[in-house]
């Protein structure tokens, strides 16, 4: 009889593809997901930890699954297992198997072993990976749109973020191993694959091949010309000359940049050990607007970080007002345990940092909006995911990522159609398919 496995994922992109990585090989093993109301054989939890409440909820979701699947093998990975594993092996009464991130190709062996001893841990010392782990699929699950880790780990040590601790050291995934994931992302249907990574700029500084991440776009848009591809994030001083004439010399190369700034202000910027000024910040803003002025622009932002005044954060609002930004991520500051900024003083009380996030997102719905509305009447290509939508109809995204439904048959599902832009109803942009 298959084995029947839970997976649940917390947190970020590169979580995600490591999930649909274990979901993979599990089938390969021979095992299937659990239906809703089955008891499970084996329950993974791929936890996070970037902020405190990520990591309470990584805790309460391996509570959650635990009583509802009793008897089940619990793997627990990720961050939080990477940095709270004690903690962890604490609070669990089943047989339970910890992973560290530096050892993930290992889990669905370690999940499948027959051995029943109650702990089995495989951590390893993260700080000294020197080499990517290579996990492959030959899907992304069932989703239209795939991720694709190329890059592990973080050099940069931004004073709110525990992530260096948990992942490790900047590792790059071979150029070879990442044209071979694409093709068989691409011989599995899928038509949309987004680059990811921890600190996805950083691709190739650690390898001989010489290649950095332009030249991994490059090599992957022309290999594939069928597929689009996106970056997922990427740092202001990362968006070079180079990067930009790429994205214009490749019509796969779709017109979308997601940008961290988390802060606007130039004093809190270098507290938070940030490599950039506000004004350096909106100059390549303003730059990637003036070659490509259809394009996305998504911005990250931390309201309330210590220190921040009334002044600082005006700083950051009239920053964001100005720059020609379409969406926001908006997140209050937390205090990370075991950041340096959690120990600085000037905390922001919670009341304030809350407002401060209510304001932005208020702004953020206003960009978002007005970005729409400028495409109003406009053709735009647009990938249609698999699912129809709760109202019965098709969506999809645009190239330049404005989600858009529109009415039509189940044989447009999984490709690349004209669409017009027609009419917006509360950040809900409807379209027909030309």
């Amino acid at each position: 009889m298959k084995k029947k496995i839970i997976i649940n994922t917390l947190g970020c992109k590169v979580n995600q593809f490591e999930s649909a990585s274990f979901l993979c090989s599990f089938e390969e093993s021979g095992c299937r997901l659990a239906q809703k109301g089955e008891d499970a054989d084996i329950v993974v939890v791929n936890t996070c930890a970037v902020t405190a409440k990520a990591g309470a909820q990584s805790r309460q979701t391996v509570r959650r699954l635990m009583r509802r699947h009793p008897q089940a093998k619990m793997v627990i990975t990720g961050c939080y297992a990477q940095m709270a594993a004690g903690e962890l092996a604490e609070i669990v009464e089943t047989p339970v198997c910890i992973v560290g991130n530096g050892n993930k190709h290992l889990l669905v062996e370690a999940a499948l072993n027959e051995n029943n001893c109650d702990l089995t841990m495989l951590m390893g010392k993260i700080r000294k990976k020197t080499e990517i782990t290579n996990l492959t699929m030959k899907r992304f699950g069932d989703r239209t749109r795939a991720y694709l880790r190329v890059q592990d780990g973080c050099n940069n040590f931004c004073t709110y973020c525990i992530v260096p601790y948990t992942r490790g050291p900047s590792r790059s995934l071979q150029l070879s191993e990442i044209l071979a994931q694409a093709a068989r992302f691409a011989k599995a249907g899928h038509r949309e694959i987004v680059l990811t990574g921890i600190h996805v700029g950083m691709y190739g500084k650690d390898l001989q091949e010489g290649n950095d991440i332009t030249d991994l776009m490059l090599a992957l848009c022309r290999a594939h010309p069928d597929i689009r591809f996106r970056l997922s994030s990427i740092e202001p001083r990362e968006i070079s000359d180079k990067l930009l004439q790429a994205m214009g010399e490749c019509d796969n190369f779709m017109p979308h940049f997601h940008i961290p700034l988390q802060s606007g202000d130039d004093t809190i910027l270098k507290r938070m050990n940030r490599r950039y000024t506000s004004a350096e910040f909106s100059a390549v803003v303003e730059k990637c607007k003036s070659i490509f002025p259809d394009a996305a622009i998504g911005i990250d932002i931390l309201a309330g970080f210590p220190g921040e005044g009334e002044e600082e954060f005006a700083n950051s609002r009239k920053l964001i007002e100005k720059i020609d930004a379409t969406y926001l991520h908006v997140f209050p500051s937390s205090q990370r345990p075991g950041t340096p900024a959690a120990t600085f003083k000037n905390q922001i009380i919670k009341s304030v940092r809350e407002e401060r996030v209510a304001e932005l997102r208020s702004l953020a719905d206003k960009k978002k909006e007005f970005f729409y509305r400028q495409h109003l009447g406009t053709e735009r290509p647009l990938l249609v995911e698999h699912k129809r939508n709760r109202n019965g109809l098709l969506s999809g995204f645009t190239d330049n990522y404005i989600p858009v439904s529109f009415p039509g048959e189940d044989a447009l599902i999984g490709k690349i159609v004209p669409v017009r832009l027609e009419s917006i109803d509360e950040l809900t942009v409807s379209g027909k398919c030309v």
